[in-house]
C-alpha cells in the first residue's frame, strides 16, 4: 500500500496519485428514545470491543483507515463524538477504542430521523477527501418516526458515491432489517442483523470486517 501510494506520488502526472487512505468510515450511532442506559452502553462497548479486535485492528493499519463517531437521533440532533482519526498503528487502533468507550451519550428523550443522521454524516466527509472510499455505518433500533423521506437521503449519498451500511437492531420479527434494505442502505451496501441490543457486539466486528476487509465480497 505505502509503496503504491509513493508510485502514485512520483507517477502523479501522468496517472494521478493512490490514496493512502483506503476508507473514511462513519460511525453513526442511535441514541433515540427508544435506547436505554444499558442498551447504550451495550453500543458504545461493542464499538470500542470491535475496534480491539486483532482481525479490525490489521486491517485498519494496513488501510489507513480514518474513523469518525457520530450520535444521532431527531432532526435536530446529530453531533460528533469522535473526530476523524487515522489508523496507521496499532496504538492509533488502541486509543481510539479507549475514547469510544468513554464517549458519553449526546440527546436523550429524542425521535428517531435516520434522514438527517445521513444528511449531517456526508457533509462530514469534506474533511477526508484523500480516502477511496466513503462509507456510512447506521446503526438503530427503530424505524423513522420524524425527519425526511430516508429514501432521499439514500440517493443524495449514491449520487456523492457514498455506500450506507447499517446493523438493525430488532426486538422481534424482522421490521427494521426490512426497513433498512428497503430504503436505508445504498445499492452496493448491506444490512447485519442484531437480535437484540446483546447481539450487536458481535454484529458490529462483523460488518467492520466485511466492510475493511472486503472478505465476503
Amino acid at each position: 500500500m505505502k509503496l503504491l501510494a509513493t508510485f502514485g506520488l512520483v507517477s502523479g502526472l501522468i496517472a494521478g496519485p493512490i490514496a493512502a487512505c483506503d476508507t473514511a468510515l462513519a460511525l453513526t450511532i442511535d441514541v433515540s428514545n427508544s435506547v436505554d442506559p444499558g442498551e447504550y452502553r451495550l453500543q458504545v462497548d461493542g464499538m470500542a470491543d470491535a475496534l480491539q479486535d486483532p482481525q479490525i485492528v490489521d486491517v485498519m493499519v494496513q488501510g489507513e483507515v480514518a474513523i469518525t463517531v457520530i450520535q444521532w437521533s431527531g432532526v435536530d440532533r446529530q453531533t460528533v463524538s469522535i473526530p476523524w482519526t487515522r489508523i496507521r498503528t496499532a496504538l492509533d487502533a488502541e486509543a481510539l477504542a479507549t475514547q469510544a468507550r468513554l464517549v458519553e451519550r449526546a440527546f436523550v428523550l429524542s425521535d428517531t430521523a435516520p434522514a438527517e443522521a445521513i444528511f449531517y454524516a456526508l457533509e462530514q466527509f469534506d474533511d477526508v477527501p484523500d480516502c477511496e472510499r466513503h462509507v456510512i455505518d447506521v446503526s438503530g433500533d427503530g424505524t423513522p418516526n420524524s425527519g425526511s423521506d430516508v429514501r432521499v437521503a439514500r440517493a443524495a449519498a449514491e449520487r456523492a458515491g457514498v455506500t450506507i451500511n447499517g446493523i438493525a437492531i430488532e426486538s422481534m420479527g424482522l421490521a427494521i432489517t426490512g426497513f433498512y434494505n428497503s430504503s436505508l442502505v445504498t445499492r452496493n451496501g448491506f444490512v447485519i442483523t442484531a437480535r437484540t441490543h446483546r447481539e450487536y457486539p458481535e454484529a458490529i466486528r462483523m460488518k467492520l470486517l466485511r466492510e475493511l476487509a472486503r472478505v465476503f465480497g
